[in-house]
């Protein structure tokens, strides 16, 4: 079985392609013409093919004799200097791989969704049941819910889509990008002088491909699973941190009034200077926003076993030190 990973040189795609051709896999990975140098960080055994989720032709040829593809390709940042981006990747990119997926007749099209794609009430744990049909309140969000709604609607024409909707993944990955390994190696090296209000949901990026894999091998076509391990509150990730990495002091917990006003000063300056902002403001929103996915139904069905927080932490740790990241 031959298998197409999109988004292979990022976190969640690379993770899976690693998970596959160490299972003796025969995978190919989607890297764009213009990006060859992230091809030697895919894993041994991993066919590269040059092309693009926003050129229709390129998946064409790229899909050519697979039987599954792992659609992982996408803008998971908060900010971008030019918002068309998470349209044109995110959306387009998505309709293209769809469109390419069902002229193939693949077996299996396993999507990397989010969980903020889904309907929940701050603070309130939820589940995979019922998505947001609202458009989103950032162009993150906005995109991810038009992509989401893009492969529900392919369902209807046949293409046997199973969706994941990772929380905040963290861990080995290829490039350290602004996220939460970022924040991660900036607590390490006591670079965070005061933490933001509010938590996020977590999950280890190897068991966010563990899942995708396990869901692609017995989930039914047009069922969705949240990947995600606990809520952790930032003062409480930094705490890990500090204990993790033997260090002394925790930063601060930032007021949400000054947050909010640094982020719309900071906001403004990006504007003009095109350089990302302290604190953009869809990152405040998502903060705000305290969205409890639980992940228990991967749990149940899939068997799914995420590695706790402290020791994702610890592992996360020892991986960026080797990285050369602390």
């Amino acid at each position: 079985m031959t298998v197409l990973i999109t988004g292979a040189t990022g976190q969640v795609g690379n993770a899976i392609a690693r998970r596959l051709a160490g299972d003796g896999v025969e995978v190919r990975a989607l890297v764009r013409s213009g990006s060859r140098e992230h091809a030697s960080v895919l894993p041994a055994g991993v066919k590269t093919v040059f092309g693009d989720v926003t050129d229709a032709t390129s998946l064409r040829a790229a899909l050519d004799g697979c039987a599954t593809v792992y659609h992982a390709a996408g803008i998971p940042e908060q900010w971008r200097r030019d918002v068309g981006e998470f349209t044109r990747v995110n959306v387009d990119g998505t309709r293209n791989v769809v469109e390419a997926a069902l002229a193939a007749g693949l077996n299996r099209f396993v999507y990397t969704s989010t969980d903020d794609v889904l309907v929940a009430a701050p603070g309130v744990p939820f589940d995979e049941p019922v998505v947001d049909t609202t458009p989103g309140r950032t162009p993150y969000q906005r995109s991810k819910r038009e992509a989401d709604r893009i492969v529900t609607a392919a369902l209807d024409r046949g293409l046997p889509a199973v969706f994941l909707h990772p929380s905040g993944v963290y861990g080995p990955a290829p490039f350290l990008t602004r996220g939460l390994n970022d924040l991660l190696v900036r607590l390490a090296k006591r670079e965070v002088p005061a933490l933001l209000p509010g938590g996020m949901t977590l999950v280890y990026s190897d068991d966010v491909a563990d899942g995708h894999i396990r869901a692609a091998a017995s989930a039914k076509v047009g069922t969705r699973y949240i990947l995600t391990e606990s809520y952790q509150p930032l003062i409480d990730i930094a705490r890990t941190v500090v204990r993790a990495a033997s260090l002394s002091k925790l930063p601060r917990v930032m007021p949400l009034a000054i947050a909010r006003a640094v982020s719309m000063v900071g906001e403004q300056v990006a504007k003009v200077t095109g350089s990302p902002p302290m604190i953009p403001g869809s990152l405040l929103q998502f903060f705000e926003r305290d969205a409890r996915p639980t992940g228990a139904l991967a749990r149940a069905e899939l068997g799914w076993n995420p590695t706790p927080f402290v020791i994702g932490v610890e592992r996360s740790l020892a991986y960026f030190r080797q990285r050369g990241w602390t």
